[in-house]
């Protein structure tokens, strides 16, 4: 398999590409990174250095990729953050060029926006870029529960609410809807979900809620998600094995003390999930 990423990546710590790659490549997929920024650290931090890629930059890098003749070969096209207006034209064209040269490749998009605790943390147009252009051209998307809620301007919170926003969401163009970080009051304490929705059915995943804010932690669900389900075409089986790593890599990181995650660490997790969840038919 192979992937296309076009994400931001920081020299210190791991989000966005520095925080998919790795992963990616440690359960066997080729990964072919394209930076959209290149800063020091994640902006979290307050302070950061290094610069916003130029989409023209941007696109020229894509261009030199089809030169050598690589999209026939590429499965997935795996978006992030979007740090400009710009780069959501240059997504949508590589993804229109890399479906022309491979009609069975995908397309996921992260529309990553913000969190419930945080609000919405990237530049006021880029939630609508999203919503009204980049989604409606994704096959598969991995918004939060806010982030869903956002797209489509509704509230999820239960089960059934959350269900009815996927179902909003997929009516936009996305056969394929992963929510992350799902709340729902009548939870067991200290509990997080994972919900999938797709063509087949509907399935959830509780994990323990661990006390800590990981920053790149989404991305790394984004990607394992993306590649186990366009390997398998099993949506609970994505879903549990996702969960299992990315709980084991969070856990190892609030052992560790440290602020950024443990990704090389926990390496071990990617590659052999331990299977501790399963996935719930809710649908």
């Amino acid at each position: 398999m192979k992937i296309l990423s076009i994400q931001s990546a920081v020299a210190y710590g791991h989000v966005g590409n520095s925080a998919a790659v790795f992963p990616l490549q440690r359960i066997g997929v080729e990964v072919l990174p394209v930076y959209t920024v290149n800063f020091s650290n994640h902006t979290g931090y307050g302070a950061w250095r290094g610069p916003m890629i130029d989409p023209s930059d941007v696109s020229e890098i894509i261009a030199g990729i089809e030169d050598r003749g690589v999209f026939p070969q590429i499965d997935v096209v795996l978006s992030g953050y979007q740090g400009g207006e710009g780069i959501a034209d240059v997504i949508i064209d590589t993804v229109a060029k890399v479906k022309a040269a491979n009609p069975n490749a995908i397309y996921a998009c992260d529309p990553v926006m913000g969190n419930a605790k945080s609000g919405c943390f990237v530049a006021p147009a880029i939630p609508i870029l999203l919503r009204e252009r980049v989604v409606p051209v994704a096959d598969i998307i991995t918004p939060n529960q806010f982030e869903l809620g956002f797209l489509t301007e509704t509230d999820p919170d239960t089960i059934e609410s959350t269900l009815a926003s996927a179902d909003l969401a997929r009516a936009m163009g996305p056969s394929t809807v992963l929510v992350t970080s799902v709340e729902r009051p009548d939870r067991e304490d200290d509990t997080i979900e994972m919900m999938v929705v797709t063509d087949a059915g509907a399935w959830i995943v509780q994990t323990p809620q661990l006390p800590m804010k990981a920053n790149g932690s989404g991305d790394v669900t984004a990607a394992l998600f993306t590649a186990h389900f366009t390997r398998t075409g099993d949506a609970a089986d994505a879903l549990a094995r996702t969960a299992s790593s990315v709980f084991d890599l969070l856990t190892t990181t609030l052992e560790s003390g440290e602020r950024e995650l443990q990704l090389v660490e926990s390496q071990e997790f990617y590659a052999e999930p331990r299977m501790q969840f399963t996935a719930r038919q809710v649908r």
